[in-house]
């Protein structure tokens, strides 16, 4: 039922050794008639990734496990081959993603310390502002921020990408300094902004004249209704420089489940020449159990014909909310973003402190929003609400933000 040899064979010298000399040979070759130039990005291998023998131990000798009836308990840490091929098919129809290059998991933000463990701390990396926070605190963590400096609200060694409306919600990219990692979120959390064809396109081509990796979360993408592209890999030449990230929780209920995903296409390469996605298969081997049985059950029958049309009537659901959200906030003047292409609005409140604005709303009218400084400094001035929540809720906590509001303007 599964291989038992899953992660030794992957490592094993004799496998790996003639694809890593063609890698090599790819990226360093000179354009010659009939040889394929390979893009090599410029992002050292992790050293210790290099002092690791062999393959992680336990996988090597659970041969009773591969047959259906021998299987009594741990699955494959990439995930379950139905469910990894199910993710290919339902969400890189047409872009090339094999079932080999998905690796399931307990969700994007776990794995997206697991990509800080597999790339250490000898880099630096790049940040949309505002964005998700844990980019920034996986990378305190793992050794890249370096030092905070109070003054400007910001770690001296993260590359900070302004994404406020003055700029379409897009970073100046001839203006920011190189980076080996870009974190980049789309729909935006918090702005809700998906980023446009072209700008993506702008943002691989930044990438690749880099030699950067982007670290692409499409955790919400289910919720754009526009054409705007709902994968990294929509994009010509993303595969050879992008990682996605993404996850059950937003479009399928799936918060407390843990169930997500992360894409690591073969084309990927360090600056030596060697695929990511040997390493990002032995740190899921090594750092990880696999995603619960039932959980990727759970995830697979998401994915079927009737699961889809679930899905899409929860998504549909939501964004009714945050349409209700926006026509309240809007009505009273005030500036709402968000709620077009994802489920949550980005309301801004000039002049103000998010923290304030956060403790006042919730001190006279119970609602939990989050202030945007969580967000990083550029959303100081705003607060995020969530259109998560059952519709009468929603509507109720309009009345009251609309009340509390009207009577602070008057």
């Amino acid at each position: 039922m599964y291989n038992s040899s899953i992660c030794s064979f992957m490592f094993s010298t004799n496998i790996l050794q003639p694809r890593m000399v063609i890698a090599r040979l790819s990226c360093t070759l000179k354009t010659h008639q009939n040889v394929r130039i390979g893009h090599c990005t410029k992002v050292p291998r992790n050293v210790n990734m290099e002092k690791l023998q062999h393959g992680y131990l336990f996988p090597e000798f659970v041969h009773g496990l591969s047959t259906a009836t021998g299987y009594k308990g741990y699955g494959p840490e990439q995930g379950e081959k139905a469910l990894r091929k199910a993710i290919s098919v339902t969400f890189y129809k047409d872009l090339g993603i094999k079932p080999s290059e998905v690796f399931v998991s307990d969700g994007a933000q776990c794995d997206i310390t697991r990509l800080q463990l597999l790339m250490g701390p000898n880099l630096k990396i790049a940040v949309q502002d505002p964005s998700f926070p844990a980019y920034i605190d996986s990378s305190v963590i793992i050794g890249q921020a370096g030092k905070f400096v109070d003054k400007a609200g910001k770690y001296k060694n993260i590359e900070y990408m302004t994404c406020g409306p003055q700029s379409d919600f897009f970073p100046d990219l001839p203006t920011i300094s190189r980076t080996e990692l870009i974190f980049f979120n789309s729909p935006n959390n918090p702005t809700g902004h998906a980023a446009t064809r072209k700008q993506l396109e702008q943002l691989v081509d930044f990438a690749k004249v880099n030699g950067s990796i982007i670290i692409f979360d499409s955790a919400y993408s289910a919720y754009i209704t526009d054409d705007s592209p709902k994968s990294i890999y929509e994009i010509p030449g993303a595969r050879e420089v992008a990682i996605e990230v993404s996850s059950f929780s937003k479009f399928a209920g799936f918060t407390g489940v843990r169930l997500g995903w992360t894409v690591v296409p073969e084309e990927l390469l360090y600056s030596n020449g060697f695929p990511v996605v040997h390493d990002f298969n032995r740190i899921m081997c090594t750092c990880f159990n696999g995603a619960s049985n039932i959980a990727q059950a759970g995830g697979l029958a998401c994915l079927s014909p009737e699961g889809l049309r679930a899905m899409q009537t929860l998504v549909d659901y939501y964004m009714e909310n945050a349409r209700i959200l926006v026509d309240a906030l809007t009505s009273l003047g005030l500036t709402v973003y968000g709620g077009k292409n994802a489920p949550y609005v980005w309301v801004h409140f000039p002049g103000s402190k998010s923290w304030n604005v956060f403790a006042e709303i919730l001190e006279k009218t119970h609602i939990i929003t989050v202030p945007g400084s969580g967000f990083g400094p550029g959303g100081e001035e705003y607060i995020r609400i969530s259109a998560f929540g059952q519709r009468d809720s929603i509507i109720e906590a309009s009345k009251r933000l609309k009340y509390l509001i009207y009577q602070e303007q008057n």
